[in-house]
């Protein structure tokens, strides 16, 4: 039986949707620098006629920007004005403002704050430490495939294992752009989960390392990650016993004050 011209026009519409959306999740991941068509292709898979007028289409609707120096494309003002209408849709952000603060006062270091969007992970909070030289590696709102990056592998190391591997096949094109391995990531998620917090000897930014420790609530959730970048002399071997001890702390009480918040809605909501 053949499918009705509406039923045909539906998913069209859905696919063409779904297209644009991975688009803006590319153009995402370059923040301020921007990204090439040629990249946009790349991660997405679609051809390049395809994204072209996909993006043709953002630009002329103000979701999408371009570069007239550069070429390149980033995320329009639309997108943020309309991300505005949602202003408390990250409550854990405002829960752990105090202690992001706090560990990067008595560590000196750079604390993140990074949570899972779909299979990304976003950083939505960062505060600069005390330390003279400082280790800002991403940008609140940088975007990247689950698993790059430590407060990634513990977002990633929290899921079941199918899951898991569901989340990485799904990133494997961004993945292997980036020059990592899909499998090796998976055996890092899986050692991760194991010692229940990530490190990373070699960090993002060239001379500096990273830690990370999930942030759980009650009944085991991972709901976020944080994380502290410092410069490499800064965190020796072993130093990281000490640091996660007291990121460990302070996750336990953002997840118990993110736990609280929830319990007190479901009950506003009650009533």
């Amino acid at each position: 039986m053949a499918a009705s011209p509406d039923s045909e026009a539906a998913t069209a519409g859905a696919q063409s949707v779904r297209r644009a959306l991975a688009v803006l999740r590319v153009l995402a991941t370059g923040q301020e620098r921007g990204v090439r068509l040629t990249d946009v292709v790349s991660h997405t898979g679609l051809n390049r006629p395809t994204v072209h007028r996909i993006l043709r289409v953002l630009v002329e609707e103000g979701a999408v920007e371009q570069d007239p120096a550069t070429r390149r494309y980033l995320v329009g003002g639309e997108v943020s004005l309309l991300g505005l209408a949602r202003s408390t849709r990250f409550p854990i952000r405002a829960i752990a403002e105090p202690h992001l603060r706090h560990l990067s006062e008595i560590l000196g270091d750079t604390a993140f704050l990074t949570i899972r969007n779909g299979a990304d992970s976003v950083c939505i909070d960062r505060r600069p430490g005390s330390f003279p030289v400082k280790v800002l590696s991403i940008e609140i709102g940088a975007r990247r495939p689950l698993g790059v990056g430590v407060s990634g592998l513990v977002l990633l190391a929290a899921m079941p294992v199918d899951e898991m591997e569901d989340v990485v096949r799904r990133n494997a094109r961004k993945l292997r752009a980036q020059n990592i391995d899909p499998a090796d990531l998976l055996q890092r998620a899986l050692q991760t989960r194991e010692q229940g917090y990530a490190y990373a000897p070699v960090g993002v930014v060239q001379g500096s390392r990273a830690v990370a420790v999930p942030v759980c609530v009650a009944d085991g959730r991972t709901v976020a990650g944080l994380a502290i970048a410092t410069i490499t002399e800064r965190l020796p071997d072993d130093r990281v016993p000490v640091v996660v001890a007291h990121m460990r702390e302070r996750a336990a009480m953002i997840g118990a004050q993110a736990a609280e918040l929830a319990r007190r809605s479901q009950l506003s909501k009650a009533r």
